[in-house]
């Protein structure tokens, strides 16, 4: 018999939120150093991928809600397929692959999900792979993707990953978060018209058992947060904002040195984290410029995911992230200031209660009908320009049916008429940045990732011109940017011979 269960509230708003022009799907591209055997491959993901049910069941919507359903005709052939690359097999070929098929829907019939191995990308192949944000947020998927790999080479390819003990989606409130449902209620029903019962399951991630915790000032706070977030103004109108069509392009980066960006950031009091996003913040800027837009006090709204998974290890599905409003000053063009700006600006979120407050926000609007649910999740949409995550991935490399994955992309993707989407990922010691965009809006993301490494290199060269006795102890500022300097030599003596712009 067809096993049949009903799917969260948050997974079921996320695939109600499938549009023509923005397909809820998140891609991601693993380049292999060889070709893998097709057969292997195929193999090695029928196994592993086998340990989750989301990726042998369907996903239904009816007039009460979505539903995972097991699929009886499953066949593996029709979601683990190849194809070759025209022309030079570089670069430029698989971008335009990788945007044609970001603009094709998923079939709705089967399991939500495609893998498509390129074999003759390079010198040797790559995996363009296209999941459902239903079946998973980027958290849970990057623990899909681990389980598929291995530390070797040599290991087994019909092993089985470790499967953990599944548990309901369902989380049960605590009683002592109780008299916080009645303003957060009040808050939700004044500002979006809804009712806030499902606030009261997901504040108890705020809950830390080993402390007392001041629950007055959590509810204060939270009414306050929601009051911001419903009147949240909209950001600066530029190029990046519109109505996306269904045409996409997309670009990704070289990988940067993250002992570089390290380094960078402990000279500057910042978070590595700080550092990548002040360069995002400069590429959107200098593009702007190129483009010849007037970038003075422009300010770019990105949401950005915040993973609310509880600590330790968590290899469920499904999403468990909310969302946080960062504006990002692309109009700043100093880059301390302008990653001074972006510090001050993720501090003022760190004490926010705005991420389980949105995925609350999406708990409720799952159990609504579609017209309301795109009402509150345009409320998001249409108050930002972007969506961007930052995924850490693992720091050594992995193999796939025996072969060595040499660099991870992916793109995340965008709601309503939000038109670009930025990622970040980490991976065996470097940092790529992946740029999704309409293409009727932004149809050359490339030109925006060039100016990452060099809105980055501005900042480390302007770090370096700075007289050391105005900043702290001058050898720990030469211990920290030792390695940052050893491979900033052969980029800067690049530039000055004009092979590599430093700054645009």
């Amino acid at each position: 018999m067809t096993r049949r269960e009903r799917m969260s509230g948050v997974d079921t708003a996320w695939l109600r939120m499938d549009r023509p022009s923005n397909l809820m799907m998140i891609v991601a591209v693993l380049v292999f150093d060889r070709r893998p055997d097709f057969r292997r491959l195929k193999r090695t993901l029928g196994m592993r991928l086998g340990a989750y049910r989301r990726f042998t069941q369907k996903a239904s919507l009816d007039a009460t809600g979505g539903w995972w359903e097991d699929d009886p005709a499953f066949d593996l052939d029709r979601h683990v397929t190849r194809t070759r690359l025209g022309g030079s097999r570089g670069p430029a070929e698989l971008r335009r692959l990788v945007a044609r098929l970001a603009e094709r829907p998923l079939d709705p019939g089967r399991p939500l999900w495609e893998f498509t191995l390129v074999e003759n990308y390079g010198s040797g192949a790559a995996m363009i792979a296209r999941i459902h944000h239903c079946i998973g947020d980027g958290i849970a998927l990057v623990g899909v993707m681990l389980s598929l790999t291995d530390n070797s080479s040599d290991a087994a390819p019909d092993r089985i990953p470790r499967r953990t003990k599944h548990r309901a989606d369902e989380d049960h409130a605590a009683g002592a978060l109780e008299h916080l449902v009645e303003p957060v209620a009040g808050a939700l029903k004044s500002a979006l018209r809804l009712s806030g019962g499902a606030v009261e399951k997901y504040l108890e991630v705020l809950r830390d058992p080993g402390q007392v915790i001041d629950y007055a000032r959590i509810a204060a706070r939270v009414a306050e947060d929601v009051a911001a977030l419903a009147t949240m103004d909209d950001d600066s109108p530029t190029r990046f904002k519109g109505q996306p069509g269904r045409r996409k392009r997309v670009a990704w980066s070289e990988p940067l040195p993250l002992d570089e960006i390290k380094a960078v950031g402990k000279a500057l009091g910042c978070s590595v984290n700080d550092v990548l996003l002040a360069s995002v913040a400069g590429a959107l800027g200098a593009y702007l410029v190129a483009c010849g837009d007037a970038t003075h006090g422009v300010e770019v709204r990105a949401m950005v995911p915040v993973n609310l998974r509880r600590g330790g290890p968590d290899r469920r599905l499904g999403n468990r992230f909310g969302l946080v409003p960062l504006v990002l000053p692309v109009g700043i063009a100093n880059p301390f200031e302008r990653v001074y700006a972006v510090r001050a600006r993720m501090e003022a979120l760190k004490g926010s209660y705005l991420a389980p407050i949105s995925l609350a926000l999406l708990e409720v609007t799952g159990l609504l009908p579609r017209p309301v649910t795109q009402e509150v999740l345009d409320l998001f949409a249409d108050k930002a320009t972007a969506v961007m995550t930052n995924v850490p991935g693992p720091q050594q490399p992995l193999y796939l049916a025996g072969r060595r994955v040499e660099e991870i992309m992916f793109w995340v993707p965008q709601t309503g008429n939000i038109g670009m989407g930025v990622s970040i990922l980490s991976y065996n010691g470097g940092v790529q940045f992946g740029l999704i965009t309409d293409a009727g809006l932004v149809p050359d993301p490339e030109r925006i990732i060039a100016r990452f490494r060099a809105e980055f290199d501005k900042l480390l060269l302007t770090l370096l011109m700075e007289p050391w006795d105005t900043q702290r102890d001058p050898r720990a500022i030469e211990r920290d940017l030792a390695a940052a300097l050893r491979a900033a030599r052969s980029r800067v003596r690049a530039a000055a011979a004009g092979r590599m712009p430093l700054a645009d």
